[in-house]
């Protein structure tokens, strides 16, 4: 990875990476490092460790290999883990192959980009700029696997711990609507609704569910439809993004980024 100008601290992008295995997270670290646009956590190879730290730090950006030591699937728990601890933090899946089971689960975790290991390094820093400026990271191959779960018929059942309904029926609506692929101006047509009135269906249903996207919207739908976790002291307070921020995803989709 070529060395580049050191940025002031304040501007590097804040990193926390968990690899495989604690070398390889070591290397991981020390290659990421070297280039002056980045601030790397210290290393960590625990499951709780690196929640904590992730709590503590509030990195940018997290870099979780899917494989976890002896725990071929480890990477998908800590991410929600992550999430829950620190939601202002975006992951980005290491998987060892691109593959469709492991890309649809990467993103139903609440990933904004996978990167496999085949992938040139120089790849790894590109990655971890767009998903950092609210990109999302796939291949056009990758993308694909997710267009076509998103195709597949779905029960949409959003229930708490309680088993009561998160959403209204009008919710219910708006996010199948959604799940479609409309805008907010088709679906205020098809509901009989002002655009404005969707917009503000949507911030709510982004609230509800603890998400910042439509496209998380429709990732919650495609996963276990399991409760979000609770929201953290951290969700409360600075690291959480504001109104104004969320409004504005409502009203505009998120760009994907095609690795080439």
């Amino acid at each position: 990875m070529a060395q580049l100008t050191s940025f002031p601290l304040s501007d590097r992008i804040r990193v926390l990476a968990a690899d495989n295995t604690a070398m390889n997270t070591q290397l991981l670290v020390d290659a990421l490092s070297r280039d002056g646009q980045f601030a790397m956590s210290a290393p960590a190879c625990i499951g709780n460790e690196i929640v904590a730290m992730a709590k503590r730090e509030h990195p940018h950006v997290a870099l979780i290999s899917a494989r976890q030591g002896n725990d071929s699937r480890g990477g998908f728990m800590l991410s929600r883990e992550i999430r829950s601890a620190s939601p202002s933090t975006r992951v980005i899946m290491l998987l060892d192959a691109s593959e469709r089971t492991p890309v649809i689960e990467a993103f139903r975790c609440g990933a904004r980009g996978v990167f496999c290991r085949t992938e040139p390094l120089k790849l790894l820093a590109k990655s971890i700029r767009c998903v950092h400026d609210g990109q999302i990271w796939a291949s056009s191959t990758e993308l694909q696997f997710v267009l076509e779960a998103m195709a597949e018929p779905v029960t949409m059942s959003f229930m708490n711990a309680n088993g009561q309904s998160l959403l209204s029926a009008r919710e219910l609506d708006v996010v199948r609507c959604v799940a479609e692929g409309l805008s907010n101006r088709e679906i205020a047509q098809r509901l009989s609704l002002r655009e404005h009135t969707v917009k503000n269906y949507l911030f709510r249903i982004f609230d509800k569910l603890g998400v910042s996207s439509r496209v998380e919207v429709v990732l919650y739908a495609l996963g276990s439809n399991q409760p979000p976790a609770a929201k953290t002291e951290a969700a409360s307070n600075s690291e959480k993004q504001n109104p104004a921020d969320l409004k504005a995803r409502a009203a505009s989709s998120v760009r994907l980024i095609r690795q080439q």
